[in-house]
């Protein structure tokens, strides 16, 4: 028999817990670009770089996982189940966190994804009050039949499963339903970079910014300047942060990172403040790009020329010289070099546009839903 003070208990708990879960899982599943990074991070800092190739499959399923845990809790179906799995999984990240608090620092854990940032300290709180929650919830229905299933579960299993998949899939083929980051359209780039250098005027010199990047094999951690090339190698360094060089505190932001350069400089003002339409097209690889892809991105060169507007190509892929690349059989467009994180920060996707009307974010479109 089971006391209605233990009962009151476990349901508050568990709609509480079940809230948490929905909640998280869901800010990230729009994202799972976003989250796909943060698992690579974390599989770099614990050294098994590896397994990164698999990290974008392992988003989609960790965050459906989770918003489906906590619509199942929320819903109450199967709750010892699902109580069990929400067990494991909190004493799996109360442990993580706390490792990231204190022997291998981490910004962001990312548990909120880009939607709300927590310290890992924040974080390892926040599962400390959340874990004994579960384990509420947990005692309260351990005598729960595990998979005696009525109709009604099923059905709500079926649906919430497909719900909490889909999700994330949909956003990986797309753009992300809700765009938590400052890159989002109606932002001006180029002014938000002037806020977070802080120059108060339009003066960015790139000779005084230092760029910290870490090497994903050695840990090494180095400084280059913005003209540097070695540091767009993303299979060799990653981001740390970027620091103004003359002692003024570190910028932890990736704003302040956005720099558009290629063998001739830096061309960042020159292509975010130009008035009128610039359409900057996003590329992972140049040679991966397919068919379908390069058409649409044909047809976005010839609405440029229509509308006497600026075309570019940004690529992470290191370029050794001024590079022109023709998409089908369009007009060559030259490339410049962005960061990788940063090109994934401004379009969570592997090729893309982005347009931009008098320096200002109008649209921005996965290739495959590029409509010209």
């Amino acid at each position: 028999m089971v006391s209605p003070r233990l009962n009151r208990a476990a349901n508050i708990c568990r709609i509480i817990v079940g809230l948490v879960f929905a909640f998280s899982g869901f800010v990230k599943a729009v994202d799972p670009w976003g989250t796909a990074l943060k698992v690579n991070e974390y599989l770099s800092i614990y050294g098994i770089e590896q397994l990164q190739p698999l990290s974008m499959i392992f988003s989609i399923w960790l965050c459906g996982a989770e918003l489906m845990m906590g619509l199942m809790l929320t819903f109450k179906v199967r709750t010892r189940l699902i109580s069990i799995f929400a067990l494991a999984s909190m004493t799996f990240f109360t442990v993580l966190t706390f490792l990231s608090a204190t022997w291998i620092p981490v910004e962001d854990c990312g548990c909120f994804g880009d939607a709300l940032k927590l310290t890992p300290w924040e974080t390892f709180l926040k599962n400390l009050i959340i874990l004994p929650m579960v384990v509420v919830v947990w005692y309260r229905h351990r005598g729960q039949r595990i998979l005696d299933f009525r109709r009604w579960e099923i059905a709500a299993t079926v649906t919430f499963c497909t719900i909490a998949m889909g999700v994330g899939t949909y956003c990986y083929f797309n753009l992300p339903l809700i765009d938590f980051l400052p890159y989002d359209e109606g932002s001006n780039i180029y002014a938000m970079i002037a806020v977070q250098h802080d120059t108060g005027s339009e003066d960015m010199s790139e000779e005084e910014y230092v760029l910290v990047y870490r090497n994903r094999q050695s840990g090494e951690v180095r400084e280059f300047k913005i003209d540097d090339k070695e540091w767009q190698d993303e299979s060799r360094w990653e981001w740390v942060e970027t620091r103004v060089d003359n002692e003024a505190p570190a910028v932890q932001t990736l704003v302040s990172e956005f720099t558009i350069t290629d063998e001739e400089g830096d061309a960042t003002r020159d292509i975010l403040t130009r008035s009128g339409y610039v359409y900057m097209i996003c590329i992972t690889e140049l040679d991966a790009v397919n068919e379908k892809c390069a058409e649409r991105l044909r047809r976005v060169v010839d609405r440029a020329i229509e509308t006497e507007g600026l075309v570019v190509c940004l690529t992470p892929q290191p370029l050794r010289e001024v590079t022109y690349h023709a998409f089908a059989d369009s007009d060559p467009v030259r490339c410049y070099n962005i960061d990788a994180t940063v090109m994934k920060t401004m379009l969570r996707a592997k090729n893309g546009l982005v347009v931009l009307k008098d320096g200002v974010i109008e649209k921005k479109y996965n290739c495959r839903n590029i409509d010209f």
